[in-house]
């Protein structure tokens, strides 16, 4: 299955922020993470992050959602100050769902109620939510394991279903953290396809997605950021970042292609 990124958001959409971090800065027990960092996240794009280990990465996801508050700076959504917001008001107002690195799925429930868990707090209507699960399953290709339990599913079927739940919400922004960690080529090819299809259902949706898998994240994003020594030191279109030099000194190396 080859990449199926037919265009790029940049190219053809208006400047409009979707998530705006303004100066942020944060430190754990005096040791700094986040040294004034200030990102644009575009309506709909899909954006990469990408950087070493324990640079910050998930921490910005955090502080985005709600779970982590920044020591100095602030967070905007559609150009509201959520700084203060909690974490369910920012998901229910601005319509935010996350696919965690680690878990995001119910170990001993089967896929079909993992999805009806998500939806009896999402969905009002009954028919809506059966009708919405029932989509999802066919959507992502779960219909032989819709009855089997999660901690049965290999790693691709659970990141599928861990994706559905997210989308159960119909989001406008969705955050995955390390969505390719242990996946196999067959699967992580088929991830690359599933998240740029959520672009072209709904070009206002805008993806932002954290993973070591430099490669693969790439081919599927407008834009990528890299994040070192608490900043960041490189962002824009893939095949212009992985010609920056402070990109090749940082993180790619001199070696590294896309292709």
């Amino acid at each position: 299955m080859g990449i199926i990124k037919k265009f790029y958001i940049t190219k053809f959409k208006k400047d409009r922020p979707k998530i705006e971090l303004k100066n942020i800065s944060l430190s754990f027990n005096k040791r700094q993470i986040l040294d004034n960092i200030s990102l644009t996240i575009r309506e709909g794009e899909i954006c990469g992050l990408l950087g070493p280990n324990g640079v910050g990465k998930s921490t910005i996801f955090n502080i985005i959602i709600g779970i982590l508050k920044p020591d100095f700076g602030e967070i905007f959504i559609d150009k509201i100050n959520v700084t203060h917001l909690p974490i369910y008001e920012r998901a229910k107002r601005f319509n935010v769902s996350v696919v965690p690195q680690n878990g995001g799925v119910f170990s001993d429930l089967t896929c079909f109620q993992n999805l009806t868990a998500i939806a009896d707090l999402v969905i009002k209507e009954k028919k809506e939510r059966i009708f919405k699960i029932q989509k999802l399953i066919a959507k992502f290709e779960l219909d032989a394991v819709k009855n089997i339990k999660a901690k049965y599913l290999s790693g691709g079927q659970r990141k599928r279903v861990c994706i559905a739940m997210a989308l159960l919400s119909n989001p406008k922004v969705v955050l995955m953290d390390e969505p390719f960690q242990g996946l196999d080529l067959m699967s992580t090819s088929y991830l690359q396809e599933t998240i740029v299809n959520l672009q072209t259902e709904d070009i206002n949706r805008c993806c932002i997605i954290s993973d070591h898998a430099a490669r693969d994240l790439l081919k599927i994003s407008d834009r990528a950021l890299i994040l070192a020594n608490k900043k960041i030191i490189a962002q824009g279109a893939p095949k212009d970042l992985v010609k920056d030099q402070n990109a090749r000194n940082f993180y790619f190396g001199d070696a590294f292609n896309i292709n």
